[in-house]
């Protein structure tokens, strides 16, 4: 197990390098206005000592290797068109936090409504209560996110007359956010335990336990559940990061000071070294939820073992 850890930190390692770098020079092709504010009003003299004073002038691998200095010093560089001037780690430290709230609590709300909305379409399988849940799934699944993050917004402000725009310290503002964001999940965790308890439902053991007469309430939770659970736990991680990176629509839509928020004003105002930064976050946090996905595998099913041959993904 420590040396599948091992070796999945270093390639991990590599991934997150060659992101970096690729991002890194693909920016560097785009215009140089995404570097200046006031970029209409400078003058050729101007924008050239501006160059300079960057170092844009130099050579890609010289600029790349300053770039990967400053970052294992933990510095990302300063905004240039945002908040111009101002340190991106200054600007994350207030973003990061709201999104990782707002990711957590929907993440903690979809495995509350999931998980027992899948284990309810097993237990009553081809009856009222799975063709619902089926009914919920498919509509979730089939239709664009986009579509029924605006039908929340605009029936669910005018139904419960919650607010329609993000506000810290009004907790009701956070209602609609999160459950935009969970759904995707509930339907995800209901569809997907629903095939594995039934799967487990027909192994051999359980016919056997059935046989044997054991309670079906006791089998249901402490055998087929349980089992069904562990490939669950491996997208737990993941979910969260993709939560918080799906995040970006939502954010908009509600005004949500966060990182999607942060990403999309980057984007618009062509603030390069903002856009490069958010990029390697949320690479980075795409790769530690997959390794820790593993690495919860084998904490929930010990008889999972990565260090044998075809454990590892």
């Amino acid at each position: 197990m420590t040396s599948y850890v091992i070796k999945r930190v270093l390639r991990s390692f590599i991934t997150l390098f060659l992101v970096c770098t690729i991002v890194f020079c693909l920016l560097r092709l785009m215009p140089i206005e995404g570097y200046f504010k006031n970029y209409d009003k400078m003058t050729e003299a101007q924008i050239e000592r501006q160059l300079d004073i960057k170092g844009l002038n130099d050579p890609l691998p010289t600029q790349l290797s300053r770039f990967y200095n400053d970052l294992i010093h933990g510095d990302l560089g300063n905004s240039s068109r945002y908040r111009p001037g101002v340190p991106i780690t200054t600007i994350l430290a207030e973003k990061v936090p709201i999104s990782m709230f707002l990711g957590t609590i929907a993440l903690i709300l979809s495995l509350l409504l999931g998980l027992p909305l899948g284990r309810l379409m097993t237990r009553y399988k081809g009856r009222l209560p799975d063709h619902l849940g089926t009914v919920f799934i498919v509509v979730i699944q089939a239709v664009p996110a986009v579509v029924y993050y605006l039908f929340i917004q605009m029936y669910g402000t005018s139904l419960s007359g919650l607010p329609l725009l993000f506000s810290r310290g009004n907790w009701a503002t956070y209602i609609l956010p999160v459950i935009s964001l969970a759904l995707g999940n509930i339907a995800y965790y209901a569809m997907w335990l629903r095939r594995y308890m039934i799967d487990e439902s027909n192994k051999d053991y359980v016919k056997l336990a059935v046989a044997k007469g054991v309670n079906s309430k006791k089998l249901m939770s402490k055998h087929i559940f349980r089992n069904a659970f562990v490939p669950l736990v491996q997208y737990i991680p993941t979910s969260f990061v993709l939560t918080v990176v799906g995040s970006i629509y939502v954010e908009s839509l509600y005004s949500i000071p966060g990182m999607g928020g942060l990403l999309v004003k980057a984007i618009q105002t062509q603030d390069n070294t903002v856009v490069q930064a958010l990029v390697l976050i949320y690479s980075f946090l795409s790769i530690i939820g997959l390794i820790i996905g593993d690495i919860a595998m084998t904490i929930v099913d010990p008889r999972i073992s990565f260090g044998k041959k075809g454990g590892a993904r």
